[in-house]
């Protein structure tokens, strides 16, 4: 056995007693792997064993990965997320690759999204980001602003809300960033209510490898685990 496959084996077990402990269904939950830094051979490894999502950070080096692996992996099929925030002149290749955009965190970036979609005459499905720390300096919208920019998101006619992401602040104990999740959750379920995501499930990412089981618990529906399943990574990845 590998030692992705250990750490994978590890992670799935994890999410397992999580949505036990939760009454949840194990089914409700998917686990995209961070392949930030992560060469495509250990990519290829990770898909033998199953997984179908992978979250990148950055748009130039998914474009790398994404021309040499594609979607379809030695017969396994992935689809590719972007995971990290997204600049407003990298959206058109993000839209070559990204099957989902987690990262929709502004008007600004939803309209230019929106004219992007219209010229590649498609339909992108994104969350909204929302900013849970209190801190100005992080990414994301305002709690108190995301149900108002999801209704002007709600209008778009090649933007699709599917549901909402945050990332935790880093804490020692796990158990500290239960807050955090369940505000997302919170407003997720406000935004739900409106009717303001398109039809199909919605999507509720949180939770990462230092804290995805709180976040199983916590209602999350995707979480991205990077380390959890890869190790410990270099800066750069060789591609």
């Amino acid at each position: 056995m590998t030692e992705i496959e250990k750490r994978l084996e590890t992670v799935r077990e994890k999410t397992r007693k999580a949505a036990e402990r939760a009454g949840r269904e194990l089914e409700d939950i998917s686990i995209v792997a961070v392949t930030k830094n992560v060469d495509t051979e250990d990519i290829s490894k990770a898909a033998g064993l199953g997984v179908s999502l992978l979250g990148e950070n950055r748009v130039q080096e998914a474009r790398s990965k994404f021309a040499q692996l594609g979607n379809d992996i030695e017969g396994n099929k992935v689809s590719w997320h972007l995971i990290g925030h997204l600049q407003r002149n990298k959206v058109r290749h993000a839209l070559e690759i990204f099957d989902l955009i987690h990262s929709l965190d502004s008007w600004k970036l939803a309209r230019e999204i929106e004219k992007v979609s219209e010229r590649l005459d498609v339909v992108t499905e994104c969350l909204l980001e929302i900013n849970v720390t209190g801190k100005s300096t992080r990414i994301g919208v305002e709690p108190e602003n995301a149900l108002a920019l999801a209704l002007d998101i709600s209008k778009l006619s090649r933007v699709k809300l599917r549901g909402v992401m945050s990332i935790a602040p880093f804490v020692e104990d796990p158990s500290q960033a239960r807050p955090y999740f369940r505000m997302t959750r919170e407003i997720c379920e406000r935004i739900r209510d409106a009717g303001l995501f398109c039809p199909g499930k919605v999507h509720l990412s949180m939770g990462m490898t230092n804290d995805f089981e709180v976040a199983v618990e916590e209602g999350a529906t995707m979480i991205r685990i990077g380390t959890g399943i890869f190790g410990p990574r270099l800066r750069k990845a060789v591609l």
